[in-house]
């Protein structure tokens, strides 16, 4: 059997979406922007697509979505324009992230201070979770932008953004969401929070690899990335990708509609992953489940590297991962762990689990038992599980 439970990674494409996309691959190629029939063969799908990428994240129609490659780039294009708009120019200085943001959000911070700018990565608690009070105690009057994710990529843990950005509106200051894992697990509504910048990539809700967005307020505007060719209203340069635009917006379509109709189905069938994983002795899982996604679960067996699991899993035909995608050739001990104080011989131990709408009860009893023989079996050979204190199972 072959399960993919790796879907904070990448998502299958849904069936729906790939039958919506594949006219605009080989059919009706015309560029968009063109002055010819070719180009307005896509006009009226095209439009669909956007407008359904509007309505599922309830954005008002005065407010900007501006399709990019991926949250990767929309990322980066957020902290880069703050930094030429509010820190270059002498006017702020100051931009704060957390500690467990995006390999592309973390990244682009150490290069932004590496310019000068003056970065606060805020810490997250023992639950994985980031205090309210922690962003307060940080604001500056020198602050130009706070950037706080929605829901962790590796934990699953739901950050209070909307709180935090009516904080930011009160004090001057912009706020950017990091929304990818949170599209089609939250329901999210643009017209009723204070958030100037949301970013997404359509592949981690079963839409096309190589396109995501980012939503932008209006007279909150960003310095364009690129530039020359422009397009979307000037705000960003290359040929719009029709197949990937048509594609996002079905999936988004889609994925709004599975948090009412699928995503109990997939809580249920984690919890019972959960619930049978924690019977084995000395695992620990961070974040409450009532604070996290409904399809996420990082959880650890001491005395067991996450690598060596990963391999057994891997021969077994299970998809899992030690963390985040962007930075799995690391091998690095896992940050999140790290950053809520896990002791060390736990902190390369943790494992991540994302479910879908597509994982079957099938697959999850199949993984149970391939977890229970494959920590019997590392537990067996490890050099310093038989040496460490044994605790009772719960979160960490």
């Amino acid at each position: 059997m072959r399960v993919y439970l790796d879907n904070n990674a990448t998502t299958i494409v849904d069936p729906q979406v790939k039958n919506a996309m594949e006219p605009f691959i080989s059919q009706y190629y015309g560029n968009p922007n063109s002055l010819h029939a070719f180009a307005s063969d896509t006009h009226i799908d095209l439009n669909n697509g956007l407008e359904k990428i509007y309505a599922g994240i309830h954005a008002p129609k005065q407010d900007s979505v501006i399709v990019t490659s991926c949250a990767t780039e929309s990322n980066n294009w957020v902290l880069k324009s703050i930094y030429f708009e509010y820190i270059l120019s002498g006017r702020k200085n100051h931009i704060i992230i957390s500690e467990v943001e995006h390999p592309s959000i973390i990244a682009t911070a150490r290069f932004l201070e590496s310019l000068g700018a003056k970065i606060t990565y805020l810490p997250i608690n023992s639950e994985g979770l980031i205090e309210t009070q922690t962003l307060i105690d940080n604001l500056t009057d020198k602050t130009a932008l706070v950037s706080i994710m929605w829901a962790n990529n590796e934990t699953g843990a739901i950050f209070p953004v909307e709180e935090m950005a009516t904080i930011c509106k009160e004090k001057g200051v912009l706020f950017h969401t990091d929304a990818v894992q949170a599209i089609g697990k939250i329901k999210i509504d643009m017209k009723d929070n204070d958030i100037d910048y949301l970013t997404f990539s359509a592949h981690k809700f079963h839409g096309p690899k190589g396109v995501g967005g980012l939503f932008m307020r209006k007279g909150k505007e960003l310095t364009p990335l690129f530039h020359g060719g422009e397009q979307m209203g000037g705000y960003r340069s290359g040929t719009l990708n029709v197949p990937g635009i048509v594609g996002m917006g079905k999936a988004m379509e889609l994925a709004v509609d599975a948090i009412d109709f699928d995503m109990p189905d997939v809580k249920e069938l984690r919890d019972h992953l959960e619930d049978e994983l924690l019977k084995i002795k000395d695992t620990f899982v961070v974040t409450p489940r009532k604070k996290r996604t409904d399809n996420t679960m990082l959880i650890s067996f001491r005395g067991v590297e996450g690598e060596s699991m990963l391999w057994d899993l891997n021969k077994a035909g299970i998809a899992a991962s030690t963390g985040s995608a962007c930075a799995s050739v690391d091998l690095e001990s896992n940050p999140v762990m790290e950053a809520i104080g896990a002791e060390a011989d736990l902190a390369h131990t943790a494992i991540r689990f994302s479910l879908s709408r597509f994982t079957t009860k099938e697959e999850i009893d199949y993984t149970i038992g391939v977890v229970n023989e494959a920590v019997t079996r590392l537990r067996e050979i490890s050099s310093s599980y038989a040496y460490t204190p044994k605790n009772h199972n719960s979160q960490l």
